[in-house]
């Protein structure tokens, strides 16, 4: 590593475009370590706040993160998905990112207030619930449960693992036109934190949907919730 010390440029953010440039050339893996923050500053002649510094720069770009009992390690780089009618298999598949799902359960269920409300359907009503973890390049990024009306289409657990819900719905001839999307955040309860590989109450985006088709029927009800440190949206807005 070279720093500047003469240099406008501040040494933490010296420090940390040289290791966010090892890292996208695959210099630095994912699943590397780093060193703690008192051998980064003992190494290079640095204080602890400007290797913290550096360290929580990269952190908040979703490079790395820090563990408690692993210290500071590479991830993959965060999946920015934009806000349109699209599913994250498809998203994942176009930006190369390798997907893979894990069917965590597939099959008929009752209707609750809230699924029916969505779906258009009387509470109680059979329809079919999906329920996924979806990983990236090995590592899981999010739990995503979808209901959809019965009979609607046919699917299998294999289909799944190898193609993605909206995949499958286009394939049986049903055309998205619309959804209504809400995005939001909390924190991951005890059993969303073991399939994500995160701690309980860590911060998890939420995200809910309801698509219809060109008939304006509701043909899916989505609830997902994705890793922060892994994942964010991403939208253009333009001034009116």
């Amino acid at each position: 590593m070279k720093l500047d010390r003469g240099s406008p440029v501040p040494l933490y953010f010296q420090v940390a475009r040289q290791l966010e440039e090892a890292i996208r050339a695959g210099d630095l893996p994912p699943g590397t370590r780093l060193e703690n923050e008192l051998e980064l500053a003992a190494r290079y002649r640095l204080s602890r706040p400007t290797v913290r510094q550096a360290i929580q720069h990269l952190v908040d770009k979703g490079l790395v993160v820090r563990r408690r009992g692993v210290g500071t390690q590479v991830v993959q780089p965060r999946v920015r998905r934009p806000i349109e009618l699209s599913s994250l298999y498809d998203d994942l598949a176009a930006a190369g990112a390798e997907p893979g799902t894990k069917v965590l359960a597939l099959g008929p269920v009752a209707a609750s207030e809230e699924v029916a409300g969505q779906l258009g359907v009387a509470a109680g009503t059979e329809v079919l619930r999906v329920h996924r973890l979806r990983l990236t390049g090995g590592e899981p990024l999010a739990l995503m449960t979808n209901h959809l009306p019965a009979g609607l289409v046919e699917v299998t657990a294999e289909r799944l693992t190898e193609h993605g819900l909206y995949e499958t719905l286009r394939d049986a001839g049903v055309n998205l036109r619309i959804a209504h999307q809400t995005i939001g955040a909390r924190a991951a309860t005890t059993a969303e934190a073991r399939l994500l590989d995160e701690r309980r109450g860590t911060p998890l985006l939420t995200m809910t949907r309801t698509a219809y088709d060109d008939t304006g029927a509701a043909v899916e009800f989505g609830t997902h919730v994705y890793r922060a440190d892994r994942y964010a949206f991403s939208h253009t807005l333009v001034g009116k």
